[in-house]
């Protein structure tokens, strides 16, 4: 059912237009006593999340008791983190996601019905875990706030991802990740219907429907003069919903060029970005616009670590990003790679396949990522200082610039946002 729904790529709604439209939405939903809120983490800051997660507090109050980040394999929210996104919401309120341990198994998706769906790329049951918190937690309303955009596991972002990976288990994350990878990333991005999200449909179906789950999902993009504007809002409990805003998402967020693009410079913001695992999304979210013999040029000054978890941050250090085959056969080989399968989903996400080359430029601070550290791992290293006196983000432009130099490059200043395709790698 669809509680409340509005958007257009010509809507911008403010924060009155997005209270308006919960209040709207949680007064149909009539009165609850106790509720759960699952809002993404820092590193989906431009999603409204935090002001819309922040209205449900003063909507219900002592009513809602909880507050669960969707942390997925990230680190756990800093106070800061919370004060800047949460605004005045209590900070007893929050608990930590443990990926590893604070997790039951509801149900496996059978195997079968996975190889079907991956058109034979993967062969094995996926479980689907949640936090206990959502089964032994005694809520009468669970509201997953989330923004709808394209994502390069399962197609587009949100919706039941932001329960069963955001709050999810290793080993449903990890196997997730790899039928992603496996099915192959360019052919879902962008999409609502994929494998992974048939896979996380028939979880919802079969395992959660006793969950009292109803979405509150966001389209947010960079406007044509570089502001954020938020297009829709869309809340409800069903596919239906979802669908509605990943329509709406692929309208805003997708960019089609006319061409291929020879040098594409990305900025990483260092408030959300510090690690690979999260910056890799400026070669996720481009790699299909990019030209063969290309360049990615990644603004990174805080980039301090390869992956938020420790245990795939070693993994990463040790295999690198070399590409489908080479990580394949070392997942074959190596029983750590097989139990954290989405770090090897992850260096397949991460690699060019050698069809364009990756440049990383960190910052200078000693918790910076070094020159032999990003080298290491199968990028291009290059000065951060030199890198940003050629390519400097208070100066440039999304989309394409041409330097006083002459040369033309594409400029992406949130690679979070969007989706970027040449027109002949992307079929609609």
């Amino acid at each position: 059912m669809i509680y409340f729904e509005t958007g257009s790529p010509e809507h911008d709604l403010r924060a009155a237009d997005l209270r308006e439209g919960l209040l709207t939405a949680l007064r149909r939903l009539g009165d609850r006593r106790k509720v759960l809120a699952i809002p993404p983490d820092y590193t989906r800051f431009p999603s409204r999340a935090g002001e819309l997660t922040e209205m449900v507090w003063e909507y219900y109050g002592e009513s809602l008791t909880d507050i669960l980040p969707a942390l997925g394999t990230h680190s756990p929210m800093s106070d800061p983190q919370i004060s800047h996104m949460f605004g005045k919401t209590p900070r007893s309120l929050f608990r930590d996601h443990d990926w590893r341990n604070d997790v039951l198994t509801l149900g496996y998706v059978p195997g079968e019905f996975v190889r079907e769906v991956s058109e034979g790329a993967v062969d094995y049951p996926w479980p689907a875990q949640v936090n206990k918190l959502l089964v032994e937690g005694g809520f009468d309303l669970i509201l997953s706030v989330g923004q709808v955009v394209p994502h390069e596991v399962v197609g587009m972002a949100n919706y039941n991802k932001n329960i069963f990976v955001g709050t999810g288990g290793a080993e449903g994350i990890n196997k997730s990740h790899f039928i992603g990878a496996a099915y192959g990333m360019e052919k879902m991005m962008g999409r609502a219907d994929t494998p992974v999200r048939r896979i996380f449909n028939y979880a919802s179906d079969h395992f959660a429907a006793h969950l009292p789950i109803v979405y509150v999902q966001t389209v947010v993009g960079l406007n044509r003069s570089g502001r954020l504007q938020t297009y829709g809002l869309f809340i409800g409990d069903d596919f239906s919903v979802f669908d509605k805003a990943a329509r709406l998402s692929l309208e805003v967020n997708f960019e089609m060029v006319e061409k291929p693009l020879q040098k594409v410079v990305v900025w990483l913001d260092p408030s959300e970005f510090k690690s690979t695992w999260l910056g890799n999304k400026s070669i996720y979210r481009t790699r299909m616009a990019l030209a063969d013999g290309g360049e990615l040029i990644v603004l990174a000054p805080a980039l301090r670590e390869f992956g938020e978890d420790r245990e795939i941050d070693r993994l990463i250090r040790k295999y690198g990003y070399f590409g489908t085959p080479a990580t394949l056969k070392a997942t074959a080989e190596n029983e750590e790679l097989k139990n954290n399968l989405s770090a090897a989903a992850h260096l397949i996400h991460g690699s060019s396949e050698g069809r364009f080359s990756i440049t990383y430029c960190p910052g200078k601070q000693k918790e910076n990522l070094t020159r032999q550290e990003i080298e290491s791992v199968g990028f291009h290293w290059a000065d951060y200082d030199k890198m940003v006196a050629s390519y400097n983000p208070e100066v440039l432009r999304d989309g394409f610039n041409t330097l006083p130099n002459g040369e033309e490059i594409y400029y992406i200043s949130n690679p979070a946002l969007g989706l970027w395709a040449f027109r002949d790698r992307f079929n609609l």
